[in-house]
């Protein structure tokens, strides 16, 4: 708190020059469209879409903890069609933000930087992505329809 009262009775940051015309930041019609891009923007979706996930799941365990009432209404709500959908969409956001994070985590220690190297990463990422969610959807539907 010192410093920063030193560095702003100073009068430095005042006096700094401003730019009239700054430099744009390249965006998405600077670059020639690539599978990274587009990793990239669902790495950023299936974050968002987890975040809803978890509104629902935080609905669910509040039901729980309500009592049975509360629990049979929510348990008839997440076992409609358009629940069970979103729940598998959920899953299929959970299992490639794990594996693209994994693949994120592999660039931060200095691996796969060279393109035949992100290339493969990418379709790896992809492939077992969909294994991964089919496997965990199946398994849901399948423990699903025993309790019912």
């Amino acid at each position: 708190m010192v410093l920063w009262s030193l560095i702003a009775n100073s009068g430095t940051l005042a006096r700094m020059p401003v730019p009239t015309e700054r430099p744009l930041s390249p965006h998405l019609t600077v670059y020639k469209w690539a599978y990274t891009m587009t990793l990239s923007i669902l790495h950023r979706v299936s974050g968002i879409a987890l975040f809803t996930g978890l509104i629902g799941l935080v609905f669910w365990l509040v039901a729980v903890a309500a009592g049975p009432a509360a629990y049979a209404g929510a348990s008839a709500l997440t076992g409609s069609a358009p629940a069970r959908i979103l729940i598998a969409l959920a899953l299929l956001a959970l299992c490639y933000h794990f594996c693209n994070g994994l693949r994120h985590l592999a660039w931060d220690i200095g691996w796969g930087f060279e393109r035949a190297q992100a290339r493969r990463s990418a379709v790896i990422v992809v492939v077992v992505t969909l294994l991964a969610a089919a496997a965990c959807v199946y398994a849901l539907l399948r423990s699903t329809a025993g309790s019912a």
